[in-house]
């Protein structure tokens, strides 16, 4: 089998499970928090050159961290919603 062939095969398929809206919610909802202060910390970092918008811009970077979390984690995010959805999903079984 060469390479090409490998990369295409499909893995073995996971069961599939019923999962409860609500709980798909919050792991995305915690995703979008974690991101957005992830976000804010970024923001807090860049320097502010010459022209900047001065106490308005310090108003509103949180809300732009935020809404930024908020909007990379609905485009799918960086893989942390399924972790913690899988850890909600494991407490309310009691494993």
């Amino acid at each position: 089998m060469n390479d090409l062939n490998a990369l295409s095969a499909t893995p073995a398929a996971k069961p599939i499970r019923k999962v409860d809206p609500k709980n798909a919610d919050t792991a995305k909802n915690f995703e979008a928090v974690f991101l957005g202060q992830m976000t804010q910390m970024m923001l807090e970092s860049v320097e502010k050159g010459e022209f900047n918008g001065g106490a308005g811009e310090d108003m509103f970077r949180g809300v732009l961290a935020e809404k930024l979390g908020t909007e990379i984690a609905n485009r799918g995010g960086v893989g942390l919603a399924p972790v913690v959805l899988d850890q909600i999903l494991k407490l309310q079984q009691g494993k």
